[in-house]
């Protein structure tokens, strides 16, 4: 779980969605969906200022999951 700097006034509710789709990043302050990702297709999103994170390697493992998408490997 990633702990997220949040900085906007909308939110995904998390109920509402299909069930190809899981919350893959949650604000822990109030819980709100901070991230989404697809089962079956290689899709996620982030709605949060990941450059914000508290420590300088906090991001490494979004981009590692989306170079695996790019390359075929998928995500890790």
């Amino acid at each position: 779980m990633t702990i997220t700097a949040q900085n906007h006034g909308y939110a995904v509710d998390a109920d509402a969605l299909d069930s190809s789709a899981f919350v893959s990043h949650i604000n822990l302050n109030d819980q709100t969906v901070e991230g989404i990702a697809m089962r079956t297709e290689p899709v996620m999103t982030i709605q949060y200022h990941s450059e914000a994170c508290p420590g300088p390697l906090d991001n490494t493992g979004i981009f590692d999951d989306f170079t695996g998408m790019l390359t075929g490997e998928g995500v890790q």
